[in-house]
């Protein structure tokens, strides 16, 4: 093969969403575990989002001509985030994924981020394999969690929705918890409307992007997290991230009839410090 990596433009949406789809069905079916995305339709919206998306720089792989994949790198913070990657089943195995990945930590170092991270499928062993020989770092084991919302109001937290009053706030919070604040990302959800925060002791204790496989969360306490998730409408995706050595809110999903559907990696290159409260990771950190 003759790998060519350009950036990625509008019109390559259509056929990357097309082979995010089938990529991530051909491995998931493999393991035996439900893909991540139900239909081509819905890779091809990802795609487009993601190749619309300010703050967000796309790469596609060609082979003459014809697109074999693409990779993402989400700029919105001092740390930038990988994914999704995909590469055409038809294509795999013959070093494009290493190709893509260069190209976006090239593109992370050039541009000045303090580190990059990224999120994995714990069965896709070959894609551990590739990260850890490119130098990222195992930081975090993830559990999925999936099952019908939990509806409950915890008894001194009130939750409700985020206004761009909270933001200062907010970032002030994820920094002190992560290092550094993801106001990018925040911002985003909160102008879209589907950003929530906790209060306690009339103060912001947290916020959430959303309960969702593409939104983070920063709490200063687990029962701070928990009263995000109960009051969560929905779990959009294939559902949420917990970090699982929190033993005590995995206890509380599991308890509340959620379930696990797969277990993540969480791996980082550059700035890292332990998170210094209750955390959700997006699929992309």
């Amino acid at each position: 093969m003759t790998i060519r990596i350009r950036e990625a433009r509008a019109e390559d949406a259509s056929e990357c969403g097309r082979i995010c789809y089938e990529a991530f069905h051909a491995i998931a079916t493999a393991h035996n575990f439900p893909p991540d995305l139900p239909s081509v339709e819905v890779g091809r919206g990802l795609m487009s989002g993601m190749v619309a998306q300010t703050g967000v720089y796309g790469v596609v792989a060609e082979d003459d001509g014809v697109i074999v994949g693409s990779n993402f790198l989400a700029e919105r913070a001092a740390v930038s985030g990988v994914g999704p990657i995909t590469v055409d089943p038809k294509a795999q195995n013959r070093g494009v994924g290493g190709r893509l990945m260069q190209a976006v930590m090239d593109r992370s170092t050039a541009k000045g981020f303090a580190g990059i991270r990224l999120v994995q499928a714990g069965y896709h062993t070959r894609s551990l394999s590739l990260y850890a020989k490119l130098g990222f770092d195992v930081r975090e084991h993830l559990s999925c969690m999936q099952g019908p919302p939990i509806g409950q109001a915890i008894p001194g937290y009130v939750v409700r929705q985020a206004t761009e009053g909270d933001l200062d706030a907010c970032n002030a919070l994820c920094a002190a918890v992560h290092g550094f604040p993801r106001a990018g990302e925040l911002g985003d959800a909160v102008a879209h409307g589907v950003a929530s925060v906790v209060e306690r002791d009339g103060r912001i204790t947290g916020y959430t992007t959303q309960i969702a496989f593409f939104a983070h969360a920063v709490t200063e306490t687990t029962d701070d997290l928990r009263a995000l998730i109960a009051a969560a409408p929905s779990f959009l995706g294939p559902g949420f991230l917990v970090p699982s050595r929190n033993g005590a809110l995995m206890r509380w999903c599991l308890g509340h009839g959620l379930k696990v559907t797969q277990s993540m990696t969480l791996m980082t290159m550059g700035l890292y410090g332990e998170p210094q409260g209750a955390w959700l990771p997006s699929v992309l950190y």
